[in-house]
Order: C-alpha cells, then sequence, then structure tokens
C-alpha cells in the first residue's frame, strides 16, 4: 500500500470516527447548523427564546455581568440575539463540538468574519480580558445546556 493510500485512507477513516462521535455525542439527533429564520421579526428584537437555568454556577454569575456590560449591546440580554445586529449565542451553530471555548476567546480579541449568518463582521471586543471572556463563555454554556444544547 502506498503512502498516498495509507494517508487517504487515514483522513476518510478519522472523518468518519468524527461523524460516529458527533452522532453519539448529541444523543443521535443532528444539532442544525443553519441560522434561524429572521424574516418577520422586527429590529431589533430577540432572535432566539432562551430557557434560564434554574440556578448558575457562581463563575457564570460573573460571567453574565460581564456579557450584560460588554455582549447584550450586540448579542442580546441572554444572548438571545438582536435581529439585524448580532445572532443568538445560544443555538446549536455555538455548541461545544462546533464552536470550541477557545472561538469565544478568539473572537473578542480579533473579532470575526462573518460566516453563519448575515449581520456582518464581528469586530473585537474592546476593554475586555482573557479571564473576563472565559466567565463569559461559561454563563453562555450555561445558558445552552438549558436550552438542550450541548
Amino acid at each position: 500500500m502506498s503512502k498516498f493510500s495509507l494517508v487517504t485512507f487515514a483522513v476518510v477513516l478519522a472523518a468518519v470516527l468524527f461523524l460516529v462521535w458527533t452522532s453519539l455525542e448529541t444523543g443521535g439527533q443532528p444539532k442544525s447548523l443553519t441560522p434561524l429564520d429572521v424574516t418577520g421579526l422586527e429590529k431589533p428584537s430577540a432572535i432566539a427564546e432562551v430557557t434560564l437555568p434554574a440556578q448558575l454556577s457562581e463563575n457564570a454569575q460573573i460571567g453574565e455581568r460581564v456579557f450584560e456590560a460588554k455582549c447584550a449591546v450586540c448579542h442580546g440580554r441572554n444572548a438571545a440575539g438582536q435581529n439585524g445586529v448580532a445572532p443568538p449565542l445560544v443555538h446549536s451553530i455555538y455548541r461545544p463540538g462546533h464552536h470550541a471555548d477557545a472561538a469565544f476567546l478568539i473572537a473578542a480579541r480579533n473579532g470575526v468574519r462573518a460566516h453563519h449568518w448575515k449581520f456582518g463582521n464581528m469586530p473585537p471586543v474592546e476593554g475586555v480580558t482573557d479571564g473576563e471572556v472565559r466567565l463569559v463563555t461559561q454563563y453562555i454554556r450555561e445558558l445552552q445546556r438549558a436550552n438542550g444544547i450541548d
């Protein structure tokens, strides 16, 4: 077997294993990576309905305060998004299996080129530390889990 055939086989095997792992991780239920249809929503209004957890961890409570101060102006209250402004972060697109925690840190530091939604590019978030972004990420993850996204 040539090296090329071996590498090709390894890549295909890795892809199949990843798909199986993702299916098991989501309980066999496909998680939609399709952005929500926002036609007909007023601007700005919440895009997603967010169920709040019964209780947030202490770190997520701090993250919530940082989120409200630095992120909610665009991403809306409880990360529900705002039509015409920014997407909801409580959406399966941002589940850990698709956007790891580091993606939030990179987005806050460097901004993000629009790729899932049509809100335009996200600029870097001024005046937020890496530690604060980690706390915000914990807050978002706890909101996601309360909404069946994990």
